[in-house]
């Protein structure tokens, strides 16, 4: 398999999906969060998958600080998360929703707080699809997060963050480890002229994605 071309972006780009296509994206990575402002949503979903675009998603809201990261925090993130990719998008099983680790954690917030977190985010989906298999869940941050969650069984896929300086971050990328990895912000042309904030991202090229189309 090639390496595939994506970006990921707090923008709608509904509009945006035909001229993506033509530059070269493979894929899009969107939200699931408290904020609906920057959320993916079904009509976005389907004309991404009608320009011939592949989905991602992930779930972020506060995830930016150590203390946000609770087993309680973990299972109301879960189950909303699975509610929005179920009933809002109809996104299919067997592909993933990452979760967004959004600072350069320490190897105790890894053993503690985060991996408390998953475990919750893991309950919220074992019920809300009733203990049968549903959505695999993937992390998004820096190489020492990645690395410790992939490495625990604690995540099945890692996104990497562009973030080069965080814990790990320069080795895991050297290595090939991750599923998704994410480059530095550009813009870009959308639409009629109008210019998208966009970070690059890339796949690799043997690794599974949990990317999906509606």
């Amino acid at each position: 398999m090639a390496v595939r071309k994506g970006l990921d972006t707090t923008m709608e780009l509904t509009r945006h999906a035909a001229a993506l296509r033509e530059q070269g994206y493979e894929f899009a990575l969107r939200y699931y969060s408290t904020n609906a402002a920057k959320n993916l949503s079904l009509g976005e979903a389907r004309a991404l998958a009608q320009a011939g675009l592949q989905i991602g998603v992930v779930w972020e809201t506060r995830g930016t600080y150590a203390n946000y990261f609770t087993r309680d925090q973990g299972l109301a993130d879960g189950a909303m998360a699975f509610r929005m990719a179920r009933e809002t998008i109809g996104q299919p099983y067997g592909s993933a929703i990452y979760f967004a680790v959004d600072y350069d954690p320490t190897q105790a917030d890894l053993d503690g707080a985060i991996s408390n977190y998953f475990t919750g985010v893991h309950a919220a989906l074992y019920v809300g699809a009733e203990g049968k298999p549903s959505y695999r869940v993937g992390v998004y941050g820096s190489g020492l997060c990645c690395a410790t969650l992939i490495e625990r069984g604690i995540c099945a896929l890692s996104w990497l963050s562009q973030s080069t300086g965080f814990a790990g971050s320069k080795q895991y990328a050297e290595q090939r480890r991750y599923s998704l990895i994410q480059m530095l912000p550009v813009r870009i042309a959308g639409q009629d002229g109008v210019v998208l904030d966009i970070d690059p991202d890339a796949t690799h090229p043997e690794h599974e994605t949990g990317l999906f189309v509606v």
